[in-house]
């Protein structure tokens, strides 16, 4: 019997906001666009960060544009958390009682989210 691969999260929400989930051994289409995009938010995050250090750097950006500074680094940190937390879950784990604690991981992230099919 095989060991049950625990779900993906993906860098990608379902239209309703929930978080979408995949399951896969790592090497098929989807976990490769999946790494593909998690790679350009981090890259994006990182390029934002360059960005607001340059803005803020004078003390003369106007209201509007931190606000919108505010926004891109809100998504840019949501983007971020979710790309840690789905490899957080993909972290090989040893011995039986964290081959337990990654079953109950993969049991809680189906019971919040959307199956694949639901995206």
């Amino acid at each position: 019997m095989h060991a049950r691969q625990p779900l993906r999260l993906l860098p990608w929400p379902h239209p309703a906001g929930k978080p979408c989930y995949l399951s896969t051994d790592g090497t098929g289409y989807l976990s490769r666009l999946a790494d593909e995009m998690e790679q350009m938010q981090l890259d994006m995050g990182s390029d934002l960060l360059d960005f607001a250090r340059d803005l803020l750097e004078g003390n003369k950006a106007a209201p509007h544009e931190l606000r919108f500074l505010a926004c891109r680094l809100t998504e840019s940190l949501r983007d971020a958390l979710r790309v840690a937390e789905s490899r957080g879950y993909r972290i090989p784990v040893h011995g039986d009682d964290e081959v337990v604690e990654a079953s109950e991981r993969t049991n809680d992230a189906e019971s919040r989210g959307c199956g694949l099919g639901d995206c």
